[in-house]
């Protein structure tokens, strides 16, 4: 669940609603899930628009290489997307070493700045949990969206007038082939995840928040993290607010889920994060 709002601000008699079957298992998906929606009939009217992979191959078929129309995001699915109430979306294909591809996954979160990732991992009644004494997993994880390892901003291979900027470039010169993604993180971003995470947890009656960083290592971006995540937490006293590395989140998470309520983190550690939640519920 990707947005920028945590509730709708708009109440309707009816709403329109996008949505976006996506590629190859996504159809299936999307299928199934409309039948649930027929049956519980929601003031709904539905907008159908498309993305991904096959749009990307539909565009290549219609115009030249170098056409700026290649994408896998068609304009008219940006506009139904923006003119309606919501977007309800399968899953899509992204493909590596296509020339020209962009993801449309990525593209969908910057151009509507969907900077909150909002995955909750809850264990429900009658389900078993892989774990020993069914411990209570409740956890409402925040992951940022739109900065980290998933700005896309990379080369491959890098330019050589990239190799002055930074002294630790100095030892790659002489490499075959070097490839480079930028990780982006910037206050306003940080900032933004970090109070919406804190936000609900105040809204929710929830007494901890938990950051998990690699800023012993990774000391430029998680450093910011961690420093807007401490300065941030002074203004929520009631809360309980944790710092920890990355790794050491993904070895507690499994010993003991139980401890977590809110876990708010980066673009790439909420990745991994979350699935390893997801896999205890």
């Amino acid at each position: 669940m990707a947005r920028n709002v945590m509730q709708v601000k708009e109440k309707k008699d009816r709403y329109q609603v996008c949505y976006i079957p996506g590629d190859d298992s996504g159809y299936d998906v999307m299928e199934a899930a409309m039948i649930v929606m027929q049956a519980l009939n929601p003031p709904i009217d539905w907008v159908r628009a498309d993305m991904g992979w096959s749009m990307w191959e539909k565009s290549c078929k219609e115009f030249p290489e170098g056409d700026k129309r290649r994408n896998t995001v068609p304009q008219e699915t940006i506009d139904k997307v923006r003119d309606t109430d919501a977007t309800f979306m399968a899953a899509i294909t992204s493909k590596a070493g296509v020339k020209g591809f962009k993801s449309a996954i990525l593209q969908m979160r910057q151009i509507f700045d969907l900077y909150i990732n909002f995955r909750p991992a809850k264990l429900m009644p009658g389900l078993e949990c892989p774990l020993k004494g069914d411990p209570k997993i409740d956890i409402k994880l925040f992951r940022e969206n739109t900065e980290d390892l998933y700005s896309a901003v990379e080369w491959r291979p890098l330019p050589r007038e990239m190799f002055d900027l930074h002294p630790g470039m100095e030892r790659f010169k002489d490499k075959e082939e070097v490839a480079v993604s930028w990780r982006v993180y910037s206050k306003e971003g940080c900032d933004r995840i970090i109070r919406a995470a804190f936000e609900y947890a105040k809204a929710n009656g929830l007494k901890s928040v938990v950051n998990c960083n690699k800023a012993n290592v990774i000391r430029a971006t998680d450093g910011l993290m961690k420093e807007r995540f401490l300065e941030i937490a002074k203004e929520y006293p009631d809360i309980v607010a944790r710092e920890e590395n990355a790794d050491a989140t993904a070895m507690w998470l499994i010993k003991n889920p139980q401890y977590y309520q809110v876990i708010v983190t980066s673009n790439a550690f909420g990745d991994i994060i979350s699935d390893d939640a997801s896999q205890l519920v």
